[in-house]
């Protein structure tokens, strides 16, 4: 039995039989659909590991960081800021590192001294 993909049309207009003009347009469909969902217009997203300045204490300042996205996520991962990047307790951390920069606070819900470190110890409501 000949192989119907390959029919040979001869004469001056050749036409693709339908049903192989369809597939042709669905896989243009496709590649259109793919390539639109793959594109996107957010920037891509910077990651930084915090690991080694969670939840050990004083162990980098501000000058640690190439960039200001660097130290808001280890910020973000510890709130209590034991390493002091956000000093004026607004939730942002380090704000004059350079791009890229996360500008979006980080939501603080304890008291913090006047140069924005945490209280942890308990405040006794009588002495203010």
């Amino acid at each position: 039995m000949a192989d119907q993909s390959r029919t040979d049309h001869k004469g001056r207009y050749h036409r693709l039989r339908p049903g192989r003009r369809t597939s042709i347009a669905a896989i243009g469909v496709i590649a259109a659909i793919t390539l639109t969902a793959c594109t996107g217009n957010d920037a891509p997203k910077h990651t930084f590991d915090v690991a080694p300045y969670v939840n050990k204490g004083h162990v980098a300042d501000c000058d640690a960081f190439k960039a200001q996205a660097d130290a808001q996520a280890v910020l973000r991962a510890d709130a209590l800021d034991p390493n002091e990047l956000d000093r004026d307790g607004d939730g942002i951390a380090c704000p004059s590192l350079p791009k890229p920069t996360d500008k979006k606070p980080v939501h603080r819900d304890f008291m913090t001294d006047l140069d924005g470190a945490p209280i942890t110890e308990p405040v006794d409501p009588s002495s203010t």
